[in-house]
């Protein structure tokens, strides 16, 4: 097969891009867990003007000054819980745009497990991206669409 091998009606990105992207979303998630959370790091891998749209929101949020300030709030409230809370990405397509750009879909699963406790899925998301590539070359999200299993549409 080549590198750019047409499947299910879309092209497959190379590798090499398509390994990037996966180590991304790892390092991006990372960020939120544990007690080595880093909101601000967090929020760094969203452009400044980022869009990010959650199913059941009546507005989307947008700029990244904007998510940096609701993702502290939901990490130190997860803390104060004394939960161990996760994040799974699944299932992840990668499709890069003729303007260089790549849309991403992907499941997500947030899991809560407290000290002790079972493990408890918090949410289950079928998930849309766009990236770019920042100053630097790496990537970033530019907007995020989350649509949570089971809310009406």
């Amino acid at each position: 097969m080549s590198e750019a091998t047409s499947g299910a009606g879309a092209d497959y990105v190379p590798a090499a891009l398509y390994a990037e992207v996966q180590q991304f979303y790892a390092r991006q998630m990372n960020l939120l867990e544990g007690e080595a959370a880093d909101p601000d790091a967090w929020a760094e891998t969203f452009t400044e003007d980022a869009v990010f749209e959650s199913a059941g929101e009546p507005e989307p949020q947008t700029g990244r000054e904007s998510l940096r300030e609701t993702v502290r709030a939901g990490v130190n409230h997860i803390a104060a819980q004394g939960l161990d809370f996760r994040h799974w990405f699944g299932m992840v397509g990668v499709e890069q745009r003729p303007d260089d750009t790549l849309r991403t879909r992907y499941y997500a699963l947030a899991m809560a497990t407290p000290q002790g406790g079972p493990l408890k899925i918090r949410g289950s998301l079928l998930c849309h991206d766009d990236l770019v590539r920042g100053e630097d070359g790496r990537l970033l999200v530019r907007r995020r669409s989350l649509d949570a299993d089971g809310r009406e549409r």
